[in-house]
């Protein structure tokens, strides 16, 4: 924005963005002055302010005879006066409460954030986005190998935050079921509450100091190599609910066509919400422009926290956000991502169920 505004010339700007997000129409200055003022302010000295609030880049004019719309700066700087203070009333306890009991009795971090992305889903008008921690910060759990037929298994590793993540493995020599079972026992006796990253490490420093003497230690080491992939690639899981509300997204077909496919390739998701969201602050982001880090996003607007376990800084669970067009109404997605991560954060540490 190359100059302030007046406090008038942002109160004008305020029932502009509203008024669209409302309507999905321009914005003349009669209407505003009937609407938005009860004729306190003329139509002329609206029209006026908003011939400023356009030469200042916040307002945009889609036709020259048409009424006019708020540009992503206009966005930006109304979005700015919504996350600097923090709302209060019936409307929040309401939608506080609603949250609420859509988490009730849900246990699991996995479930957790499931049922995350479906809520952020529902009281928005975009999509439901909830990312789990990478596979190699967590911690293991428990480990699962069940044959599913010669020399393919079906590896499942759940972690101590509750993700649980199946992988089917084609192997170059067949195990058989006790084989199988023995090489799960071994790595749930010896590396139950391990680092995912430093079970790989450990099996190879062992398997070179006992290579004679346990073939279980080689069984395992094979299998899990196979089950977490060595690399600078780190799985997480991704949930996406509301992937529908975009279907009415006013947007030409090739623009429809290149969100979707963006919503479709969970890594590209990874990478967005990792290229915005610090798990350092506990503040909401709203992001515009993502078509710089993502041109299948253009269109759109991020809303999103990070979101962590029982308060600690290693135990971050990943990112929670809503995915969704400009004409949004933000103080209630803003309100809803924060206060979800906050629950999140709450989550019991023993049984990972929200506590009250």
């Amino acid at each position: 924005m190359a100059r302030p505004i007046t406090s008038r010339q942002r109160e004008i700007l305020t029932a502009i963005v509203e008024s669209y997000i409302s309507t999905g129409e321009p914005v003349s200055s009669g209407a505003l002055a009937q609407t938005a003022f009860s004729n306190a302010m003329s139509s002329a000295t609206i029209r006026n302010e908003m011939a400023e609030l356009a030469d200042a880049g916040l307002l945009d004019q889609p036709h020259t005879s048409s009424g006019r719309v708020p540009s992503a700066e206009g966005f930006r700087l109304y979005v700015g006066g919504l996350t600097g203070h923090q709302p209060t009333g019936a409307r929040q306890s309401q939608l506080h409460s609603q949250i609420d009991t859509s988490f009730a009795g849900v246990a699991g971090a996995s479930a957790l954030l499931e049922r995350t992305s479906h809520v952020l889903a529902s009281l928005s008008s975009g999509v439901g986005l909830a990312i789990g921690a990478a596979a190699s910060t967590d911690l293991l759990e428990h480990i699962h190998f069940s044959r599913l037929a010669q020399r393919r298994v079906l590896a499942v590793v759940v972690t101590r935050s509750g993700l649980v993540r199946d992988r089917v493995l084609a192997l170059q020599d067949d195990l058989s079921s006790v084989q199988l079972e023995t090489a799960a026992n071994f790595l749930n006796e010896h590396f139950r509450g391990w680092n995912i990253d430093r079970v790989r490490n450990e099996l190879a420093r062992r398997i070179e100091q006992e290579r004679d003497t346990y073939q279980q230690l080689a069984d395992a080491s094979a299998l899990w190599s196979r089950t977490v992939p060595s690399g600078p690639v780190q799985q997480q899981a991704v949930y996406i609910d509301g992937v529908a509300n975009l279907i009415g997204f006013p947007t030409d077909r090739d623009r429809l066509r290149a969100m979707l496919s963006a919503l479709e390739e969970k890594q590209r998701l990874i990478e967005l919400l990792n290229a915005y969201v610090d798990a350092r602050q506990d503040s909401v982001r709203v992001v515009f422009d993502l078509e710089e880090q993502d041109p299948g996003m253009a269109g759109l607007v991020l809303i999103a926290a990070p979101a962590r376990v029982a308060g600690s800084e290693s135990d971050t669970l990943g990112s929670v956000a809503i995915l969704g067009p400009k004409r949004m109404h933000y103080q209630s997605a803003i309100d809803a991502v924060g206060y979800i991560a906050q629950l999140l954060h709450r989550m019991d540490s023993r049984d990972s169920t929200i506590s009250p």
